[in-house]
């Protein structure tokens, strides 16, 4: 059976998940982000990062390429759009999910859950949400004539759903009456069985987050959420962040070895 290692507190766990709910396809979960699986989870991701998938001897991490490994060795019911240019519109649209929405999602958020000793730079939740009105702003446009983002319902969907699924907590949400199209889709995709699921979970784990032993003095800090955050002017902050022993670099991001004779036909 695949073992995945996730958390509820990780979009991007939360996006895999959905795909295998989605897909049908029975799976076992570890916590890789609670301190007493960090081990384990190191020895399968060596950037001790959630999601990792292991199925049968191959492992797979980051979830674009666990994604695109599920929807290679399991293509029933697909998440990827059969036509070329739905593909590519799908595949960008994850790309922003996973590269500009999450930094600023992410960054926004230390002062959420985090054990902080300051309050949050003046300036930041103002350019979080001015960021993000260009996404909800381009959102609302694709979603004017159709009711997924990409036509079909695919892995766009499913990659932005968590993200926008968080922004309220976060105070930098989409309003219904400016994105009207976007706010009909959220309301779609909120009554889908897998995304009600991932909703319950999420819930779930944050009403208990307290009591969760998670790394909450020390961030992981990685490339896209440290470019928005330096972009955005916040660099002197960042640099004290170093200076005052409250940042964790990732490990090298090294491939598992290649076994041979494992293979999926």
């Amino acid at each position: 059976m695949i073992k995945l290692y996730d958390s509820a507190f990780s979009p991007f766990a939360r996006k895999v998940r959905m795909v295998l709910d989605f897909k049908g396809i029975d799976y076992e979960v570890v916590d890789g982000l609670l301190k007493a699986n960090h081990d384990a989870l190191k020895r399968v991701n060596g950037r001790v990062e959630v999601p990792a998938l292991i199925d049968d001897e191959i492992v797979v991490v980051n979830s674009a390429d666990i994604v695109a490994y599920l929807e290679h060795c399991y293509p029933t019911k697909p998440v990827y759009p059969g036509s070329p240019a739905a593909h590519v519109h799908a595949r960008a649209w994850e790309r922003t999910a996973d590269t500009f929405i999450d930094p600023v999602l992410v960054d926004v958020s230390y002062w959420k859950w985090a054990d902080r000793p300051d309050r949050m730079p003046d300036g930041l939740l103002a350019a979080a949400r001015a960021d993000l009105r260009l996404v909800y702003d381009a959102l609302d446009r694709e979603l004017a004539d159709r009711e997924y983002v990409s036509g079909p319902f695919s892995i766009s969907d499913i990659a932005l759903f968590p993200h926008l699924a968080s922004a309220k907590a976060m105070e930098v949400e989409f309003s219904a009456a400016v994105h009207p199209n976007l706010a009909r889709w959220f309301k779609v995709m909120r009554s889908l069985p897998i995304c009600a699921a991932d909703t319950q979970r999420a819930r779930r784990y944050l009403a208990h987050m307290q009591l969760v032993d998670l790394e909450k003095k020390r961030i992981f800090w990685r490339g896209d959420r440290i470019e928005w955050l330096l972009a955005r002017g916040f660099q002197q902050w960042f640099f004290k962040e170093i200076d005052e022993g409250r940042v964790l670099w990732p490990g090298p991001a090294l491939p598992a070895p290649l076994k041979q004779g494992v293979h999926h036909t």
